[in-house]
């Protein structure tokens, strides 16, 4: 996939997922992977800075597999920013794809 078109979206599959359920970093990783290619370099910063714009809170939960995990839980500000870009990209991607199809 484009790396643009992969910036552009990876936010959006994120609110996405950590709406459906709280996940903790690698498990969003791994989830975000079947949708498009990243990795945790892309996907950590980018739940620094949700966190920070107040989209999601945070907190420990004990692990059997070793150290406590952080668990993203989305906010209802991320809510409100979950509904705004998935409007803004069914908008776009209708207008893309029946521009392409105009087109062919």
């Amino acid at each position: 996939m484009n790396s643009q078109f992969k910036k552009g979206v990876l936010e959006l599959i994120v609110l996405l997922s950590i709406n459906k359920r709280d996940m903790y970093g690698y498990e969003l990783v791994l989830q975000v992977s079947k949708i498009v290619e990243v990795n945790e370099g892309t996907i950590y910063p980018l739940l620094k800075r949700l966190t920070n714009d107040k989209c999601f809170e945070t907190y420990l939960q004990e692990s059997t597999e070793g150290p406590p995990r952080k668990y993203y839980k989305i906010t209802v500000l991320g809510q409100k920013r979950l509904n705004e870009l998935k409007k803004t990209w069914l908008d776009f991607s209708l207008s893309v794809n029946n521009f392409i199809e105009e087109c062919e």
